[in-house]
């Protein structure tokens, strides 16, 4: 583990205020902290409890420029700004400003890593600083610092239950024998499902995370955005289909999955009894290794405190 670290935090939605509030947990100081409008910058530590309670108060977590964080002494810049698709902007300009100046960056948004993986890695070699992205996969589950034990070379797949709130509508739909629109309305009432639920239900969130694992896979043979995988959300799936899945110990999940040779997310058929016919909003990710044989691991694939442990577990793993 290393030594605590002053920690500049771009985004201040679930997982960017659940960093701030629980970094000295981690012993580690916040010494920015920035939302859209506005940033609260202070070399010896921010107040943090006063930032929070500002942003749930007034919609800004201080009164400076936001550029101001990115100008702040830090160790590590905390990407956790929304993610973007394309150019992956603006998060892939604050990565860059940060490793420009030899700055470690720690990234909870996944635009950059999915959409521009080869700009990224390109930036890293030629900065004294290390970027790390284990809360782009996953939330709380290690996949990728698991990966990176066993060695990116001896896994050869990646595959699972990557998007909550798609496993929740089906598989409420599955035991309550409900049809999609019933469940998706019920998960948005719960908080489970957004407003719009497109990037959930559509598959792109898994792909994001899938395009990602893919390019870890690749270790630099190549890389893949989402325009390169092969995606299908859960939309389309009739209650009738479950109905019928179950009647042979089945059910259907949305199944991501991640090789050196690229990635693909599609509703599939798995045993009820499988690992991977996890129920609710709970993440499973397996891998395929050489020589470990085939790892399960499961845990909260979301959340804000459970995203931040991955984020702050990546800040410890910096020299």
């Amino acid at each position: 583990m290393s030594d605590g670290k002053r920690l500049a935090v771009l985004g201040a939605g679930a997982v960017g205020g659940s960093v701030v509030e629980l970094a000295a947990e981690y012993g580690h100081t916040v010494t920015a902290f920035a939302d859209s409008a506005s940033a609260v910058v202070d070399a010896d530590g921010i107040d943090t409890a006063a930032a929070l309670g500002s942003k749930a108060e007034t919609g800004r977590v201080g009164t400076a420029d936001p550029d101001a964080a990115l100008d702040a002494d830090y160790d590590v810049l905390v990407e956790a700004t929304p993610t973007t698709l394309d150019d992956a902007e603006p998060g892939f300009s604050h990565v860059r400003d940060a490793l420009e100046r030899d700055r470690h960056v720690v990234l909870a948004n996944k635009g950059p890593v999915a959409e521009r993986y080869a700009d990224l890695m390109a930036l890293e070699r030629e900065s004294a600083g290390d970027v790390r992205f284990e809360a782009t996969v996953g939330g709380a589950i290690p996949v990728l610092s698991t990966i990176e034990d066993l060695s990116p070379a001896h896994v050869t797949a990646a595959r699972g239950v990557l998007n909550g709130t798609a496993n929740f509508i089906l598989s409420r739909m599955a035991a309550e024998g409900l049809g999609y629109e019933h469940v998706l309305a019920e998960a948005q009432d719960l908080g489970v499902a957004e407003a719009d639920p497109s990037f959930d239900v559509d598959g792109t969130d898994a792909a994001l995370k899938c395009v990602i694992l893919s390019n870890v896979l690749a270790d630099g043979d190549r890389e893949y955005t989402l325009a390169d995988a092969d995606v299908e959300g859960i939309k389309n799936v009739p209650g009738s289909a479950l109905e019928l899945a179950a009647e042979d110990g089945q059910t259907i999940r949305l199944i991501g999955e991640a090789t050196p040779d690229g990635a693909r997310v599609s509703p599939r058929l798995v045993s009820q009894n499988a690992a991977l016919a996890v129920t609710g909003t709970r993440n499973i990710v397996q891998l395929e290794s050489e020589h470990a044989g085939q790892l399960n691991i499961s845990g909260r694939g979301a959340g804000g405190p459970e995203t931040a442990s991955a984020v702050l577990a990546d800040v410890g793993r910096l020299d």
